[in-house]
Parts: structure tokens; C-alpha cells; sequence
């Protein structure tokens, strides 16, 4: 690679750093600063860009150039989606009980189900109504992700009881989300029963929280 090209380089390098460096937001919920998810995506993308842009073109220069500039954008593109779905979600879900977590791009939704369904029912509770209505209008907004619902169990009764009622809780809330304007094919439902706790069934808090049913929200072409 000639020296002009490495230039180029170095400055696409450069000019990503200064964005996950610069462009900081403070969590509103921890109070801690944090990068916006969209700068690191613009990050990464200029650098994989750069990259590509130069090996590609014959010109390697102005390809590592553009190349940054594509992956910028496309990188960035799914950071400010969820971040922006995130934030809607963060409102309207206040004070409901279910927890809104980003883990890269995605983003999952935690539904205890002391408040999403009776004991020993694949039923939504009536007052979940509305939380699930909330989520749905968000969700059917931002129509660019799927949505994998996936419904968990403690380890109280059987292996086969705890998948089946997994899987019917699961498909409630698929049902019920389709029924308020999310497209079908954009959901998936599945049943886990016991087999992904997240604490020790050991302790009746450990399985309280074992008992649950989360929302995947991916971002589509990832």
C-alpha cells in the first residue's frame, strides 16, 4: 500500500476513533457517561469500510475514503434505530415492571410473569393489557426489526409441563402483539421451559425470576 493510501487510511482510523472517543451521552438511569450505540456502529463501520474500500478499487485512495464513509453510515444506521426504539420503549414502560435491556444493537424485554400471567396459565393477565399495547405501538413503529418472543419457566414440576407452558405463554404474547398491528412475519414464538434460568432456582426469588418472558428485538439485515 503507497504512502497516500496509508494516509487515507490512517485519517478514516482517525476520524472513527474521535467519534466513540467524542461522542459521549450520559445514562439517564445510572448516570454514567456512555458512547451512543450509533457512534461506536459508525466506528466500526468506517474502519471496516476504509478496509474494504481499499482493496477493492484500483484507485485505493479515494476507495478507502468512500469505503469509510459507506461503512460509516451503515454502521451508525442500526445504532440510532434501536436507540431511538429503546428511548420510546424506556417511556413508555415506566413504573410497569418490565425491564428494558441493550446489549449491542439489540434489545431485550423482560416480562416478569407474576404480571403477564396467572399461576399455572398460558392466559395474559387483564391488567397486562395495556403494558402489552404499549409495547406493541413502539414495536409496530419501528417495523425494521424482528421479534422473537421466548418464554421461560422455574424448575418446579415437570420437564415436559414447564416446556409446554413455556411455549403457550410465548404464544399469547406473539398473538397478542400480532392482533395489536405487528406484522406476523416478523415474530417468532419459543418456549425454553426451565432450561435457560437466569439466577438459581434454588431461592424463591431465583425462581420468581427464572419465570418469565422476554422480547427480542433484533435489528433486520444483521
Amino acid at each position: 500500500m503507497n504512502k497516500f493510501v496509508s494516509r487515507i487510511t490512517v485519517l478514516s482510523l482517525v476520524g472513527a476513533l474521535s467519534l466513540t472517543t467524542a461522542c459521549t451521552t450520559q445514562n439517564a438511569y445510572t448516570g454514567e457517561d456512555q458512547t451512543a450505540s450509533w457512534v461506536s456502529g459508525a466506528g466500526i463501520g468506517a474502519l471496516s469500510g476504509a478496509a474494504i474500500g481499499a482493496l477493492t478499487t484500483s484507485d485505493r485512495s479515494k476507495g478507502a475514503a468512500r469505503g469509510a464513509l459507506i461503512g460509516a453510515a451503515l454502521g451508525g444506521g442500526y445504532g440510532a434505530y434501536m436507540d431511538a426504539q429503546e428511548a420510546e420503549l424506556r417511556k413508555e414502560l415506566v413504573s410497569t415492571g418490565v425491564q428494558v435491556k441493550k446489549v449491542g444493537d439489540n434489545i431485550n424485554l423482560v416480562m416478569p410473569s407474576n404480571i403477564t400471567f396467572a399461576t399455572d396459565s398460558a392466559d395474559i393477565n387483564a391488567g397486562f393489557y395495556k403494558t402489552l399495547d404499549s409495547v406493541a405501538k413502539v414495536i409496530a413503529k419501528f417495523d425494521k426489526t424482528y421479534v422473537a418472543v421466548l418464554g421461560h419457566t422455574d424448575s418446579t414440576g415437570g420437564d415436559m409441563y414447564n416446556m409446554t407452558l413455556s411455549q403457550k405463554r410465548a404464544h399469547s404474547v406473539s398473538a397478542y402483539l400480532s392482533a395489536r398491528g405487528v406484522a406476523g412475519n416478523r415474530i417468532s414464538a419459543q418456549g425454553y421451559g426451565e432450561t435457560m434460568p437466569i439466577m438459581s432456582n434454588s431461592t424463591a426469588a431465583g425462581r420468581e425470576a427464572n419465570r418469565r418472558v422476554e422480547i427480542k428485538l433484533v435489528p433486520m439485515g444483521k
